[in-house]
């Protein structure tokens, strides 16, 4: 199917549990209601999802992260094959967050890359399109075998932060890898940019060593695309 068509009976938005308080704000600024499902569990722990509506020739949106538990990842991937199964003229993931993301390459000797794994079972369950927001890191696009639109959540906070009227603000980086998103809310904001040196003896475990750049007496923002223990922040 051509990936811009657009299917002649309309589009469904279905959620699922992992974050439903989205998925009803998104469909009251969408002015339509949430897509009914079931998702339920065996006494066991084994997940059950049905569509409890006609979804054929419809253009279906699944709106799930796929952060931890891994619960969140198999109730995807059930939805994905249910509206599959269900006729769907096309099925587009919706991941506010991208889990596995951190292991995106082979880093140490027989490490597994889960993001990939992840990006191949999604597909494979039968996404056609995926829609992410803001990857822990840009390549993660490439590694699906379906179109995947980065949406980028910077534009909101950036509003957001204008309407505070900050004075004198400095946007930190708490390391280097966040520098170039830290230099992007800089240039938006008429701030400056400061970065945190900091070691990483082990995972969830940071020790700061400097702060390169004017922090003192500022506003300061701190920019991160991943919180995970909070210990950085």
């Amino acid at each position: 199917m051509d990936g811009l068509s657009v299917p002649a009976h309309g589009f469904k938005l279905l959620c699922g549990s992992g974050n439903i308080g989205l998925g009803e704000e998104i469909a009251r600024n969408l002015d339509i209601g949430l897509a009914r499902r079931t998702v339920t569990r065996f006494a066991d722990g084994e997940i059950f999802v049905r569509i409890d509506e006609n979804v054929r020739g419809n253009d279906v949106f699944i709106l799930q992260p796929t952060n931890p538990p891994s619960d969140n990842i198999m109730e995807l991937l059930l939805l994905i094959d249910a509206a599959r199964r269900a006729s769907a003229a096309r099925i587009t993931c919706v991941m506010p967050y991208y889990g596995y993301s951190r292991q995106d390459r082979k880093d140490q000797p027989r490490v597994a890359i889960g993001a990939k794994l992840l990006a191949n079972m999604i597909v494979t369950a039968g996404a056609d399109r995926v829609l992410g927001l803001d990857f822990h890191q840009h390549q993660l696009q490439g590694f699906f075998d379906v179109p995947a639109d980065h949406l980028y959540a910077a534009p909101v906070f950036v509003a957001h932060y204008r309407r505070k009227q900050l004075h004198d603000v400095v946007v930190v980086a708490p390391d280097v890898g966040s520098a170039k998103m830290a230099r992007g809310f800089a240039k938006r904001l008429n701030g400056t940019l400061a970065i945190i040196d900091k070691r990483r003896p082990k995972a969830n475990v940071s020790e700061v060593v400097n702060v390169v750049g004017e922090v003192e007496g500022r506003d300061c923002l701190l920019a991160d695309d991943m919180i995970d223990t909070a210990g950085t922040v």
